[in-house]
C-alpha cells in the first residue's frame, strides 16, 4: 500500500510557500527560531522539496543546496551538496515523511551529479539520519541557539 501522501519537487510558487508554511510552523513557532533567520537567500536558488498529503495539506519540506549556495556549508567541495530546512509537521510525524524527503533530496543531488551529501542535524536527530545513511564528522556547534552536528553521506 502506498504512503498517504507523495513527495515532490516544488515548482510553483504555491508549492514555495507550502514548503515555507510548515517550516514556520516546525522552527518558528515550535522549536523558537527567529523568523527572520528562518528564510535566507539560499531559499530563491535551492531545489525545495515537499510532502503533501492526499487532500493537498503540506506534511513536510526540506531543500537541496548545490553549487556556489552549498559552498559555505560543504567545505567548499563542488560535488557535495547541503541538504537543509527538513522539517515534518507534527501531525504526520511517524509516518515515513521524513526519510521520504531525506530521499527524494538525495535523487535531486544525483540528479545535479553530486556525489555526496551534507547536512547539519540537530542532536536530536542524530539517530534518525544514521539510519538513513549519514555519518556524523566534526564537533557539535549551535545554529539558532540549537546543538547541531555535520553529517554527509555518498551518494
Amino acid at each position: 500500500m502506498s504512503p498517504p501522501y507523495t513527495v515532490r519537487v516544488a515548482e510553483d510558487p504555491a508549492d514555495r510557500e507550502a514548503c515555507f508554511a510548515v517550516r514556520k510552523e516546525v522552527f518558528v513557532a515550535e522549536q523558537g527560531v527567529p523568523e527572520d533567520i528562518e528564510y535566507d537567500a539560499h531559499d530563491a536558488v535551492a531545489v525545495h522539496v515537499l510532502a503533501v498529503r492526499e487532500d493537498g495539506v503540506p506534511l513536510g519540506t526540506g531543500r537541496l543546496l548545490h553549487g556556489a549556495a552549498a559552498a559555505g556549508k560543504t567545505g567548499g567541495d563542488p560535488a557535495v551538496g547541503s541538504l537543509g530546512r527538513l522539517a515534518v509537521s507534527r501531525a504526520a510525524r511517524g509516518l515515513g515523511v521524513g526519510a521520504a524527503l531525506v530521499r527524494a533530496i538525495e535523487d535531486a543531488a544525483r540528479a545535479r551529479g553530486l556525489t555526496a551529501v551534507d547536512l547539519h542535524a540537530q542532536t536530536h536527530a542524530l539517530g534518525f539520519y544514521e539510519r538513513l545513511g549519514y555519518t556524523a564528522y566534526g564537533p557539535e556547534f549551535p545554529d539558532a541557539g540549537i546543538p547541531h552536528r555535520a553529517m554527509r553521506r555518498s551518494l
